[in-house]
């Protein structure tokens, strides 16, 4: 009875994340069949009817999708902003992180509270100040400046998920290293990297999906040479208006790579949220 009891409860929640995903998925759906459908098509009805006139699919969006020197300039200016900031916050947290976890300097708990003081200070309240020193120092508008402010804005987080994750490495393994000789660097590099490759995959899905679907400081920091694309899409809006056929692809593959990222780091990112629970 009580296996029976199990069947069923497993049968339910199977059903139930089942039901979930096909919920989930819909979107991304009607999403890319609407970006393999014409403009006159579209007006003619809904992405759902494909599936009574296959005939309407086609890449011809996408032939003219790569066709439009400002989307493909806009889709390589936000891999331009996105792997550059997420790189450098990566490796800059990781020496931070080692440094207030295992490294003995002075005022290093007075600065590390400074950084978790700092994960409260919205990213609304900078922009103005930092508008203004861009402009200064002729940054503003430009690709390096937006790659500065979310490197700036992404530090504080991405130090304190480090440090607390350092923090929990044996102390006796960094112990061994240095008594068989090995240098502060070597052991950052040939033993709590490998330790921490979970949390720093995590962290680097996480900066890459924020700084990839960035609108709003890529809307104030970035010129017309260096948008992304969440910018240039949003100005086909309000341009265009129902421009779908240009809308419904440069939508699509601004969310497909971030699926692509996150599934290519999946089985790390699981470890490092595994780990943080069983600690």
């Amino acid at each position: 009875m009580n296996a029976i009891r199990r069947g069923l409860g497993n049968g339910v929640v199977q059903v139930f994340l089942a039901v979930t995903g096909l919920v989930w998925l819909t979107p991304l759906a009607g999403l890319l069949l609407s970006s393999l459908r014409s403009s006159q098509d579209t007006a003619k009805g809904g992405w759902w009817t494909v599936f009574a006139s296959p005939s309407q699919l086609s890449v011809d969006n996408y032939t003219a999708l790569l066709k439009n020197s400002g989307m493909t300039q806009a889709l390589w200016n936000t891999v331009l902003i996105s792997v550059p900031t997420t790189f450098l916050v990566v490796i800059v947290a990781a020496l931070a992180a080692y440094a207030f976890a295992w490294l003995e300097f002075p005022g290093r708990d007075g600065i590390f509270l400074v950084v978790v003081a700092l994960l409260v200070v919205p990213v609304q309240l900078g922009l103005l100040p930092v508008a203004k020193l861009f402009g200064q120092l002729g940054l503003f508008g430009t690709i390096p400046g937006v790659v500065l402010f979310h490197v700036a804005y992404g530090l504080p987080f991405a130090v304190f998920l480090l440090r607390n994750y350092f923090a929990d490495i044996p102390k006796e393994m960094l112990e061994a290293a240095r008594m068989d000789g090995g240098s502060e660097w070597r052991i950052f590099l040939q033993l709590v990297l490998p330790v921490g490759r979970p949390a720093i995959a995590s962290l680097a899905i996480f900066q890459f999906l924020w700084v990839w679907n960035d609108l709003l400081v890529a809307l104030l920091f970035a010129d017309s040479s260096s948008q992304p694309l969440t910018v240039q899409l949003q100005s086909q809006i309000r341009q265009f208006g129902s421009n779908i056929d240009v809308l419904a692809p440069g939508a699509f593959v601004s969310l497909v790579v971030p699926l692509v990222v996150f599934f290519a780091f999946q089985r790390h990112f699981v470890q490092g949220v595994m780990a943080g629970s069983v600690k």
